[in-house]
């Protein structure tokens, strides 16, 4: 089993004024979970391991998109620290994949591959697929069976956070950055219907929050509308 820093059940995390935070989103959050400082050590202590134990090997990492893209960058941004300052080195090379699991705050039975770069490529490759959260786990695994049919080499995935839930299919990443309760949490490019991405620290929300920014709810403070549509995978419409 992969180790990993556990945030407790009765973890009841940091006050929002000891921390800087974007004014719009004051009334939304309830607490700073983990701190933005705590997200980058375990950053780069993962991005360690992945030096250690793939070091020599051509690479490509596969950012699972939109959540993963802040962690991925982040972790890359490690591993060439790393290349620049040992004898040994990791050759990278990045594609994206884009899946869509979510709505509101609930993981779906439903898991899409919305768009990404032709991953016929990946055949006879070592791939690291960097993702953001394991929730139930049956995205990643959706994931890795698509990904089989490609014939890698060798495939290994890092997440940032995997999530104590009795809606587990019992998977587990190779690489773990955080054991985190079974609430919902934002910030770090985690998102609630695209919002919260833009935090630098994970954080739980109010109540209140998650009905403000439902899918279908009314927003009037910027006036978009979102239809159900958004949760069946499809992005909202756009009007000129």
């Amino acid at each position: 089993m992969s180790s990993c820093l556990q945030i407790a059940d009765d973890e009841q995390g940091h006050r929002l004024d000891l921390f800087c935070l974007p004014r719009h989103y004051e009334q939304d959050l309830e607490r700073v979970i983990i701190p933005h400082g705590l997200i980058m050590d375990r950053t780069e202590r993962l991005a360690r391991d992945i030096f250690h134990d793939m070091g020599g090997h051509h690479i490509v990492a596969l950012c699972v998109l939109k959540g993963g893209y802040k962690f991925f960058s982040d972790l890359l941004d490690c591993i060439k620290a790393l290349n620049q300052n040992n004898d040994m080195s990791v050759p990278l090379t990045v594609d994206f994949i884009r899946l869509k699991s979510y709505c509101n705050d609930q993981s779906t039975q439903r898991v899409k591959v919305i768009d990404g770069d032709e991953l016929t490529a990946l055949a006879g490759k070592n791939v690291l697929v960097v993702e953001d959260i394991v929730e139930t786990g049956r995205t990643m695994e959706t994931l890795l069976s698509l990904l089989s049919r490609l014939r890698p080499k060798m495939v290994k995935v890092v997440s940032l956070l995997v999530k104590r839930t009795p809606r587990s299919s019992g998977y587990r990443p190779d690489y773990i950055g955080f054991e985190v309760p079974d609430k919902f949490l934002v910030g770090y490019a985690l998102d609630y219907n695209e919002y919260f991405r833009d935090l630098s620290h994970i954080c739980t929300l109010k109540d209140h929050a998650k009905e403000k920014y439902e899918v279908g709810g009314d927003r009037e403070a910027d006036g978009l509308k979102r239809t159900e549509d958004h949760c069946d995978g499809r992005p909202p419409a756009v009007s000129d």
